[in-house]
């Protein structure tokens, strides 16, 4: 299983010994949800992301969520476990001020990291915390699930010291979305290579499908961005270009 080294970084819980351990209640659910959920779970054993566990204090369960284009995204109930961890207060970056910085550059690419937050591995002292009930077993997990809380704060925390040398010049990144930007077309292949790098050193992936390389433009964090600034998303504007003929469709109606 690769992944960040715990050298680099590990989550911790920091779980307050105020909150008495809790073991939530099993739920049911129906034939398709169960069989999604075995899927899944022989996938994540398959790839070292999660291994039975026994002895719990902590019981999580888990949730089945319908994807926006089908199929079903197992996710768990960690209520109650969140509940006992203090905030951790590290900073996110200021989107407005991300989304400005990159303004001016010729090139772009964006790229997204594949499974970001699993990359990450549990530290060991709290691994068997993040258990979880299936029809199957009880299982904990070995990496850094979604869904717990200060988890963007951890991946926030790994992206900062290993980028540190080029945030803010070629490189801006919000938690797991990265940017590279080059004043330059002829600079780009160059501001590339040291980010890949320092993506191979530390063993980071990225999703293929959801990065763009070299182009002029592109949608960061919400925002079409391009070398003259923030440009209109037209996706999120269709709505209100799709309205208009039937609004201006309607009688003028004279207020009182």
């Amino acid at each position: 299983m690769s992944g960040i080294s715990p050298d680099v970084i590990s989550h911790k819980l920091s779980i307050s010994p105020a909150y008495k351990p809790v073991k939530q209640k099993r739920r049911s659910y129906d034939a398709e949800r169960y069989e999604a959920m075995r899927t899944e779970v022989d996938k994540l054993k398959a790839i070292g992301f999660i291994r039975e566990a026994t002895y719990l204090v902590w019981l999580a369960n888990s949730v089945m969520v319908r994807k926006a284009k089908g199929g079903w995204r197992m996710c768990q109930d960690y209520t109650d476990l969140n509940k006992a961890c203090p905030k951790d207060s590290f900073p996110l970056p200021r989107i407005d001020q991300l989304v400005d910085a990159t303004a001016g550059h010729e090139l772009l690419s964006f790229m997204d990291a594949y499974s970001g937050y699993n990359q990450i591995f549990m530290d060991p002292a709290d691994s068997e915390h993040t258990a979880f009930i299936t029809d199957l077993g009880l299982y904990s997990y070995n990496v850094m699930p979604f869904g717990l809380k200060n988890a963007g704060a951890t991946y926030q925390r790994l992206v900062n010291r290993i980028f540190a040398k080029h945030i803010g010049g070629i490189m801006e990144v919000y938690v797991d979305d990265m940017l590279v930007k080059s004043k330059t077309a002829g600079g780009h292949l160059e501001n590339l290579a040291l980010m890949f790098g320092i993506l191979k050193d530390y063993r980071m992936r990225l999703n293929l499908t959801k990065c763009t390389f070299g182009v002029y433009s592109g949608k960061f964090l919400g925002f079409m961005i391009s070398q003259r600034g923030i440009e209109a998303n037209l996706e999120k504007i269709k709505a209100i270009i799709d309205a208009l003929p039937d609004v201006l469709a309607l009688p003028d109606v004279s207020l009182p």
